[in-house]
Formats: structure tokens, sequence, C-alpha cells
């Protein structure tokens, strides 16, 4: 009998795994709230089971999700990205079910989530890292501490949810003022939004390049790197475009990166798939950031420069494989871009477009070409979850070839009903600070023009619905 992978999550990363799970001669079940129930991971799944009414709730029920696990035998848990990916007290729930959990062990999870025990961690291992604090003491007395801080160090400094992540749970104080009163109100968000009021400040790194490092561990001590990615390109802390290795042009540092992060890993007990994030100034000073402990959005990018599928990797370290690859066999070929296609409204304030139905879907392809996407014609956009329809992403020999293929894909993708992001990255790609390398952290701030822009396609989708149409009349005449 085949071994079974349950996939606890949805969307385009459930797609994702579930063609790994298959292609390694596992049954992939799925999991799905009733809004998702038109989900294209459903239909791609071998057995899906419902686990709730949902939205989100269901999801994230840790004792739903163990339960549908039993109920289809599976052996093993894949958590994906979001949700319970990053939950320690979900893995350690699959490990007391004697449920094999895709990724690292839970105590690591636990460890690298609170971020002032990572920045313990690192201290230890001697991983630079931005000026910052430990978990502010609470009431007054954590209100002294902070305002000490921002007098040694001085503003702008970074509010943070200790158990923050994805970008959420950051606030930039820029006065003492706002710092003393924000904290009570991150307490209060964190609270909220991690079931966990602590927070800490960090030193703000004036606009830096965001570059991180995928890192793959076995459970016998080997530790890889799979290079670069630069995620400077953001929007409220949230990636938009990812970009495969980093194109600063001292290769010395990068190398020194990729070795810092292989250090990082170790000193945290790291097994499975993971990146390691830091953050470069203007005179090329590198800060360790954080431990994402799970597969990213971006990880497209390094499978395209390196050929390394890394998510078929996770799967088989957490099966007992060791690494069947060395460090000097993982060789970065070309260059690669990742763009989130996302129904939403860049021009108001990236709102986002739920309620939609995607009335035209037409995907470019060719060489270099890679899509991973949940959409498709008809699909209609549920409000209740994540914006993002599809992930493209582009490998070129040369990074301007890279570009040149983002463009012709750009220009040749049609999805029609919601708004979405492409206007905008048609844009981007032709804007020539991007061509030439030259973004950091501040880049959608100091490019509004970006964001100057008619939909042409408005219009051609007008004409194409109308079209539709008159076919559905012309085969369906008395129909109301």
């Amino acid at each position: 009998m085949k071994k079974k992978i349950l996939i606890a999550n949805r969307g385009e990363i459930a797609l994702r795994i579930i063609r790994a799970v298959q292609e390694l001669g596992y049954t992939a079940a799925a999991i799905y709230e009733k809004p998702d129930n038109e989900a294209l991971h459903i239909r791609a799944a071998d057995e899906a089971v419902c686990i709730g009414d949902g939205p989100r709730v269901d999801y994230l029920n840790i004792n739903k999700v163990i339960a549908a696990a039993q109920k289809v035998g599976a052996c093993a848990i894949h958590p994906g990205y979001g949700f319970l990916a990053e939950n320690p007290a979900f893995a350690k729930a699959c490990e007391d079910a004697g449920l094999i959990f895709i990724g690292p062990a839970s105590e690591v999870i636990e460890n690298l989530g609170n971020k002032v025990i990572a920045r313990e961690i690192m201290a230890k291992a001697n991983i630079p890292m931005v000026p910052g604090t430990s978990n502010l003491t609470a009431g007054e007395a954590g209100t002294a501490e902070a305002v000490e801080f921002g007098r040694k160090y001085g503003y702008p400094i970074m509010l943070k949810a200790t158990s923050g992540g994805g970008g959420r749970g950051i606030r930039r104080i820029e006065t003492e003022a706002e710092l003393v009163e924000s904290i009570p109100l991150a307490r209060s968000e964190a609270q909220a939004a991690f079931n966990d009021d602590r927070v800490y400040l960090e030193k703000v790194v004036l606009t830096p390049k965001h570059v991180e490092v995928q890192i793959i561990a076995d459970k016998w001590g080997t530790v890889l790197h799979l290079g670069t990615r630069d995620c400077s390109i953001q929007r409220r802390n949230q990636k938009l475009v990812e970009i495969a290795p980093s194109l600063i042009k001292d290769q010395k540092l990068l190398d020194t990166i990729c070795q810092t992060a292989v250090v990082a890993a170790r000193a945290a007990n790291y097994t499975n798939a993971g990146t390691v994030e830091f953050l470069v100034d203007h005179e090329m000073n590198f800060y360790f950031m954080e431990i994402n402990t799970r597969v990213q959005v971006e990880h497209t990018v390094s499978e395209m420069i390196t050929g390394i599928d890394i998510v078929r990797t996770q799967i088989k370290l957490a099966m007992g494989k060791k690494l069947s690859f060395s460090q000097d066999d993982v060789q970065l070929r070309g260059h690669a871009i990742e763009m989130r296609i996302n129904a939403e409204d860049p021009q108001n304030n990236f709102m986002p477009e739920g309620g939609k139905t995607v009335s035209v879907y037409r995907s470019p392809g060719g060489y270099g070409v890679r899509l991973d996407g949940f959409v498709y014609q008809g699909y209609k956009i549920p409000e209740v979850y994540d914006s993002l329809l599809v992930k493209l992403t582009v490998h070129g020999y040369s990074w301007n070839e890279t570009v040149d293929r983002m463009r012709r894909c750009l220009h040749n993708f049609v999805i029609a009903g919601p708004k979405t992001t492409i206007p905008f990255y048609q844009n981007l790609v032709n804007d020539q600070d991007f061509q030439n390398g030259q973004f950091d952290t501040s880049y959608l701030e100091t490019h509004e023009h970006l964001f100057e822009y008619t939909d042409q396609r408005t219009e051609v989708n007008k004409i194409a619905r109308l079209i539709a149409e008159i076919h559905f009349r012309q085969e369906n005449p008395y129909a109301i």
C-alpha cells in the first residue's frame, strides 16, 4: 500500500506539494473548507477531506487537521507556508500523533519563532545582528527600557511582536512620543494576532537590501545552501518580487552571507528546508534578521537556478533520507525572477479583489517559464483567503535575458474579471532602476510612477465578454 501524505494547506502551494508527493509515488490527500469547494487542489489530490465551514478557522484547527490525517491513514503532513506551517504546537501535535511533520522539529520552530530566543542563539554563534532588545518588560518598566534604547541608538526603530512573522506585527517608530504611545497598542495587536503580547525593539537599517539564503539540512548533520535571493521589492513588509541570485556584485560578500546562513542553521539544530534572512546596508554590512522554518513562497527562483526540487527534497529528508547531493553539486545557473500575480488593485493601495469571477484566463508559456497557480477561467475568487492567484517565474541565461522574458510573459498574460498586479509589474520591468538592479526596500516609495498606468485590457475584456455572450445566445436562444 502506498504511503499517504496529507497537505495541510490550500491554493498554489497545496498544488505544488501535491505534484511532488505524487511524483515520489505517494498518495496525496487534501483538506479544504467549504468556501474552497471549487478549488483546484481538491481536484489534483488523490482524495480530499472537508474539515469544516471555515473560513480560515478550520485550516487553523490543529485537532481537525490531525483528525483528517488519521481518517485518511496518512503517515505524514506537509504544512506548506502560512496557516499552521510555523506553529510549533502543530508540529508537536503531529509528533505526538505519530505523524511525520515535513519540516524542522517542533522545538526548533518554537525557538526560531520567538525572535528574542532566535537572536540569543545567533549571538552565541557570533552571527552579525541589528542592535535590538530582549522582550520588553510589562508595564512602565518596559516603556522605560524602550525609551532608553531609542535614546542610545536613535530613530527610526522597529517595534516588533516576538511571535510575529510574514511581515505582520511590525511597526516603524519615528519618535520617542510615538514609541511610548505605540507599545500598548502593539502588545494588544500581538495578543490578538499571535496569542502572545510580547514585543521587542530593533534599530532600523535604512533602505537596505533584503537578501535571503535557501538552506537544506538532513538529520545527519549535513547543511547546504542553494545560493541567495533578493526580496527587496516589498509593500508593507510583504514581498512582491523575488530574484535569484542576488544582484550584489561583490561575490565574496554573497559567499560570506551563504556561509553565515549555514552556521546559523547549525546553531539552531535545523533540519529540512528553511530560509535565513538578512539585511544588507549601503556599506555592504549584513545583519541576521530571522530564519523562516518552512518552504518559502519564493522557493521557485532557487529551484530554477539550481535545478533542485526543494519540496521533493523536503519530503525525502522527512522520510529519513540523507541529502543526495553535496555543496559542490549546487551550481547556480543564470537568473530567475518570480512575480506574485495577485487579485489586487495596486492603484488603490493593493486592495484585494475577492468575490470576483475570472472571466478570461490566458497564461504565457515558452522556454524558461514556470507558472504556480490555482486559478482558472470561471473561478470565483473567495473573499476570505489570500489574494495570490498565480506565481509567474522566469529563468534566463543573463539578467537582461531574464527581464526580457518576464516582460514578454507579462504582455501575454491576460486575467479578466478582477484587477490584478499585472499592469503594475509591466511598469516595473520597464523601469531603468529595476533593469539595472538598483533597488532596495524603499523602491516602491521612491518610484511612484510605477502606479501610473491605464489598464488597456479593460476594453479588450469587455469585447471578449461580449463575444462570449453572443456565442452563448446563439447556442441557447431561449435562455433567460
